[in-house]
């Protein structure tokens, strides 16, 4: 048997491959409950959420980063296997990226040129770059604990989806306390942040996940 039989018959068998996976589900309530408990004890919900609840910008973010989260935890769950097999998951990566393009199209044809820095740049960009990853922490030190009982075919892969996968979990939470609502800031600075978790669970991955 060669090594790329063994790896075959590795990703075939079913144990192997639902123990990670199995892992991966139950780290998920641990995983909310710390960037919930942090948030809501820590942060909470911006001050004006109940108007902001009623305008497009607001709802729109979720439009984003909702699906970011679905796709990124779906993506993770499939890093497991000895063989990348991530399937439609990887096809549904870029979606998040298109539907925030789709609104800084929109907003580029809603707002003067003037105002297009202002909207960029925002009031909040320093929360953004550091609640972030800082939510995300726990979440990510949770998932590649639930990682090591896999074999992912690239551990630094696995990992970097990892990141992205809590990052996907922490933003949908710090949305909630953002004021800056354009999707000229969202496309600037929330994949800054999520990047930075993405790099950690990517040198993670590589130092932890190897076999």
């Amino acid at each position: 048997m060669t090594t790329e039989d063994l790896i075959r018959a590795l990703a075939a068998d079913r144990h192997a491959g639902q123990k990670p996976r199995t892992a991966l589900l139950l780290a998920l309530v641990p995983a909310m409950a710390f960037v919930a408990i942090l948030f809501f004890s820590r942060i909470g919900f911006r001050d004006d959420i109940d108007d902001a609840l009623h305008t497009v910008r607001f709802l729109f973010k979720f439009v984003v980063i909702v699906p970011l989260a679905v796709v990124t935890i779906g993506a993770m769950f499939r890093s497991t296997d000895p063989i990348q097999a991530y399937g439609w998951w990887t096809k549904l990566l870029p979606l998040p990226l298109v539907l925030l393009g789709a609104g800084v199209v929109a907003e580029l044809l809603a707002i003067p040129r003037s105002d297009w820095t202002v909207r960029l740049i925002g009031s909040n960009a320093v929360n953004c770059m550091t609640l972030i990853p800082l939510m995300a922490s726990g979440p990510l030190a949770i998932f590649m604990t639930a990682l090591k009982s896999g074999a992912p075919a690239d551990p630094g892969l696995s990992g970097a989806m990892a990141g992205l996968a809590a990052s996907g979990i922490a933003v949908i939470f710090y949305a909630t306390n953002c004021f800056d609502d354009s999707p000229l800031f969202v496309v600037t600075w929330y994949p800054l942040a999520i990047g930075t978790v993405a790099l950690a669970g990517f040198l993670a991955g590589r130092l932890l996940l190897r076999w």
